[in-house]
């Protein structure tokens, strides 16, 4: 007989991001900074010395130790993935028996549950308010009814941009027996993180990236971050090799330069409140039928009915944001300053073009 897939991924489709030439791309929440010549050129003598024909350190201990006096932690409570896909997939999968429960919110991002059903888990959704808002307490009604083995989100959220106070996230962590991971992806954009403090939980995993705020999507590089079992642990059931030695290189040489950082990351947070003040300014001027999030993260995120339109207008003008569907809304990335202007540029020729001349 021959070889049949099994049923959880014969009708599975691959990932497919936005793809093509576009000359503003403000949809995959990347920084609109690429690295100076300065880093550039620390980087092309640290390839000059890589040894090619060897294997990378298992425990990625140069980058860690970056990373850890970065943000202030101690090494031994931190683990380096390729990415942090790998450390979703690993959650879900390794720490996780067959048929456990794992709770997530939605809408949030979508790579929580699909690890988790390739694991074979049981997911359970709850779904947030009308204003896009996490009830804690609901959150911790329904783990606690459920015996939950884990609940995973991202804080603040990917795509809504919306967060839970750090008040909020330790009620979460001391209310439930179950692993509760979250995903800190966007929390340098915001003051409430427990990056600092997972150290000192036994049910707690805080993850990080470089991929957003540090601006090194390229290199694909993630971080968990808890205390010494559960980091032990994640060690062990890691691939030997698996952050790359340039990847490795290159991101402990990007986080010493923790100035250079910092003053971009404020650059960013200063657009994103830019990019939000003139989107409602829009809205207030004519009057669009848009619910604007005031955001915490690098984005911005829209309702709308005209989500849709305005998003293939928008492409055929040469900007790529992202658009969902099933929720008829946009997340809008912001960018550099000439970006961001060419982008209210295009939504508002769509209003005059489309919006207005429709509704006379």
């Amino acid at each position: 007989m021959p070889f049949e897939l099994c049923d959880k991924v014969r009708e599975l489709e691959p990932y497919e991001p936005i793809t093509g030439s576009y000359r503003i791309r403000l949809d995959a929440n990347e920084s609109f900074y690429s690295m100076p010549d300065e880093i550039k050129n620390e980087i092309k003598n640290i390839i000059d010395r890589v040894d090619f024909n060897r294997y990378p350190d298992p425990m990625a201990e140069k980058l860690i130790k970056a990373f850890s006096e970065y943000y202030g932690i101690s090494p031994e409570n931190v683990t380096a993935t390729n990415g942090s896909d790998e450390m979703l997939y690993l959650l879900a999968s390794a720490l996780l028996k067959k048929n456990s429960t794992v709770i997530v919110v939605e809408p949030d991002f979508s790579m929580y549950r699909f690890y988790s059903f390739l694991s074979e888990n049981k997911v359970i959704g709850l779904n947030k308010s009308e204003a896009l808002n996490i009830d804690v307490d609901e959150l911790i009604k329904l783990a606690n009814e459920n015996n939950a083995d884990m609940i995973i989100f991202s804080n603040p959220c990917n795509p809504t941009g919306q967060g839970i106070s750090a008040e909020d996230a330790r009620k979460l962590v001391n209310s439930v027996s179950g692993l509760v991971v979250l995903d800190e992806a966007y929390m340098d954009f915001w003051d409430q993180p427990l990056l600092n403090e997972a150290a000192g939980y036994d049910n707690l995993i805080v993850l990080k990236t470089a991929s957003k705020a540090v601006g090194s999507a390229a290199i694909r590089l993630g971080f968990a971050i808890c205390n010494k079992t559960l980091t032990k642990a994640l060690r062990s059931v890691k691939s030997p090799y698996n952050v790359n030695t340039l990847s490795q290189e290159i991101g402990a040489c990007i986080y010493t330069h923790k100035e250079m950082l910092a003053e971009r990351r404020e650059n960013i947070i200063k657009n994103t409140k830019e990019l939000f003040k003139h989107l409602i300014k829009l809205k207030q001027n004519y009057k669009l039928p848009f619910d604007i999030l005031e955001p915490c993260a690098n984005f911005v995120f829209i309702r709308s009915e005209l989500a849709k339109s305005i998003y293939e207008y928008l492409l055929e003008s040469g900007i790529a944001v992202r658009y969902f569907g099933n929720a008829s809304a946009l997340r809008i990335t912001t960018g550099n300053d000439n970006e961001n202007s060419e982008l209210l540029k295009c939504i508002e020729q769509y209003i005059i073009e489309k919006y207005i001349s429709l509704n006379r």
